[in-house]
């Protein structure tokens, strides 16, 4: 067995999705509960039909990649060739991880809280790794000067994701243009930045700044799975400078062959419906209700800018018994935010994927298992006092 893969730890948050009862109220697992248009899925199977399920060439769909490229537009990214069809966008993730970063003489920079995976896929991968994380609560939660200062003279990439999972916060095009001069500023082989966009599609403010608008030396990975709530339909895409596509489409081809023909197929008639916002109206009501609901609980919480997670303070230490607690003595699954990061100790992320009564009544019994554990501490704290009184 190969003992890199042997000492990364498995997913804590599925885990705890796996732990749930028929019962529960899951804030836990960030999969849409929405169900997806059919229309995309009649129009091609009728395609298929008529055109078989034979496999695509390994970078993909031509017509798929042209209308990626296309409906983003970004200025250096801006052709079918610059897209690479994938398995999801963890395929895309891992990916770049593999093909960008020469293991023996660089590293990759992390910036934290984010999901786990850039960081498993990094040490099962031997790739040196550094970590920067950063305050979700500040004014500026992708700070800048942080990022610059952190990046080392052997760091190859930077992988961030914005909207982010677990916060919801969004990097400002005021600080993707200000990393992006400072780096090419420095002269040297180009760092490239990864920048996770799946949530791109579900924003709420005006202020959203992406790499690939303005850095020629951005890999941009996405997916149909939280945008179209499609996260069965593995279909996802990664966008990256014409230069190292040759090496990724090489990496892709003996991982996957080629992503499905069948979903490549579905995706192209979401491209050409241009419905890839179709959601965002329904995750913006229910936002407002969340935070309507969070406000009357009195819970400190870290307001989303997007994606479909909330952060809530509960102030333990026992992050993880905490959300234990929560599932089974109030039945609500819900995930430790130090999965994600040191600084979200003490917090929890939630995603309000469910039905709107349902997330808020988990939200509801997140607050009271707070007040029973505070109130537990206290009691605790009067104890010891008056034994040593």
């Amino acid at each position: 067995m190969n003992p890199a893969i042997a000492a990364v730890s498995g997913s804590l948050i599925r885990e705890l999705h796996g732990r749930r009862r028929p019962t529960s109220i899951n804030l836990g697992i960030g999969e849409p509960t929405l169900l997806p248009d059919a229309r995309y899925f009649e129009r091609a199977t009728a395609w298929t039909a008529k055109h078989g399920c034979r496999y695509s060439t390994n970078i993909g769909d031509h017509d798929l990649r042209a209308a990626i490229a296309a409906h983003y537009a970004y200025p250096h990214l801006a052709h079918a060739d610059n897209v690479c069809i994938t398995c999801g966008s963890q395929e895309a993730v891992y990916l770049a991880l593999r093909t960008l970063v020469d293991p023996a003489r660089e590293d990759v920079l992390v910036i934290e809280p984010a999901f786990p995976v850039y960081v498993k896929i990094a040490q099962a991968e031997g790739i040196p790794l550094r970590r920067l994380d950063l305050d979700a609560r500040a004014a500026d939660a992708f700070d800048a000067e942080a990022i610059l200062e952190a990046i080392g003279p052997r760091t190859r990439l930077v992988v961030l994701c914005s909207p982010s999972n677990p916060t919801g916060r969004v990097i400002s095009r005021g600080t993707v243009a200000r990393i992006s001069v400072e780096l090419l500023a420095r002269g040297g082989p180009p760092v490239y930045i990864l920048h996770d966009q799946i949530y791109r599609e579900l924003v709420y403010v005006d202020d959203v700044g992406e790499f690939a608008d303005v850095y020629p030396y951005t890999v941009g990975v996405n997916s149909l799975s939280k945008s179209n709530a499609l996260p069965g339909l593995r279909l996802g895409w990664l966008s990256a400078p014409k230069d190292v596509m040759p090496s990724i489409v090489k990496m892709h081809g003996w991982v996957t062959s080629c992503a499905g023909t069948f979903a490549q197929r579905v995706a192209l008639e979401i491209f050409a419906a241009k419905a890839l916002d179709e959601h965002r109206a329904w995750y913006t009501a229910q936002r407002a209700g969340v935070l309507s609901a969070l406000r009357e609980t009195a819970l400190e919480f870290i307001q989303p800018q997007g994606a479909f997670y909330v952060c809530v303070r509960v102030g333990t230490d026992d992050t993880l018994g905490f959300a234990e607690a929560l599932l089974e003595q109030r039945d609500v699954v819900a995930i430790p935010g130090d999965v994600f990061g040191p600084s979200l100790k003490g917090w929890l992320r939630t995603s309000y994927v469910g039905p709107l009564p349902e997330v808020v009544e988990g939200l509801q019994r997140v607050a009271a298992l707070k007040r029973e554990h505070d109130a537990t501490l206290a009691r605790r704290s009067t104890e010891r006092a008056q034994t040593a009184g």
